[in-house]
């Protein structure tokens, strides 16, 4: 894959845009930059999670970009793919393993134009543009739950597949919320003055409201998914009462109908000539009595 480098407009500051390098390619490059051997495998694992080191007097970063990806159980890998940066006052390394939309916008709106002139002012433009992409997800993320609620209460039958997505929806929630957490010593690390200091703040806020949108989207997956167990319970509870009313009715029918059913020489009921007619009565009055009385609890 290309390595390109270019010059920030009217400055001496190199920017190396490396996708998917060889081996020997980046060891070519760290030669050259000096870079820390161990910043360099933590560069080439596709599945490091975000951090911020300094080696060698050179700042090393790792973010991770949210990817558009439709798979049900989410990994960090899956879910978003890697950035990794070098910089300091006189050059820029930025690394990852597929193209990034991101660097290109960059490069054409505030590199080729002039508007960025420190080797800072384009990581925080690649940070902030790698959590803008935390937040039309949890947006979507909050739309589904909303979703899911209208189903839950406005729908007689619960679909049984939901508790599935909703268990999906919990896990990608909280793979955001690691995410951006584990990117809080990224934003804190970087340090600009001057023009770039607006920009930075701009980056703190942005992070502190992804992570309450996210906090706030795991917190209402999880009351979804306890709300869908609680419905879950109460459609068990109202079977379980259907059933235990049905046997209350007929347990002290059940009775009855045993006792005159023993085969005992001497009972004097069975030669009655009204015994059937008034058992028939007493089994219709047992009846009619336990009903009246699950109606005065309001069991019924």
């Amino acid at each position: 894959m290309p390595i390109t480098t270019c010059t920030i407009k009217n400055t001496e500051i190199i920017w190396i845009d490396a996708v998917d390098p060889t081996s020997d390619e980046l060891s070519s490059i760290s030669a050259k930059y000096n870079l820390n051997s161990y910043a360099l495998l933590d560069c080439l694992d596709p599945d490091h999670l975000p951090k911020f080191e300094e080696h060698n007097n050179t700042h090393f970063l790792i973010i991770r970009v949210v990817n558009d990806n439709k798979e049900k159980l989410q990994t960090v890998q899956s879910l978003s793919c890697k950035i990794a940066i070098f910089y300091n006052e006189s050059f820029i390394i930025t690394v990852h393993r597929t193209a990034q939309p991101l660097i290109s916008t960059i490069k054409e709106t505030y590199v080729d134009t002039g508007k960025v002139k420190s080797s800072t002012g384009i990581v925080i433009h690649i940070v902030r543009d790698a959590l803008h992409s935390f937040e039309q997800p949890a947006i979507d993320l909050s739309n589904e739950i909303d979703g899911y609620e209208s189903k839950l209460f406005l729908k007689k039958n619960i679909p049984t597949d939901m508790i599935e997505a909703i268990y999906y929806l919990k896990n990608r929630a909280s793979l955001y919320k690691k995410l951006l957490l584990l990117s809080n010593e990224v934003v804190n690390s970087i340090r600009a003055e001057g023009e770039e200091a607006p920009a930075l703040r701009d980056v703190h806020d942005l992070h502190t409201k992804l992570l309450m949108l996210n906090d706030q989207v795991q917190e209402d997956a999880k009351e979804l998914l306890n709300i869908y167990l609680s419905l879950s319970a109460r459609k068990t509870n109202d079977v379980m009462k259907v059933l235990t009313v049905f046997s209350v009715f007929f347990m002290p029918l059940t009775f009855i109908a045993g006792i005159y059913g023993m085969n005992f020489k001497f009972m004097p009921e069975l030669n009655y000539y009204w015994a059937y007619p008034i058992s028939l009565f007493v089994m219709v009055l047992v009846s009619i009595i336990i009903f009246l009385w699950f109606k005065r609890k309001k069991w019924l």
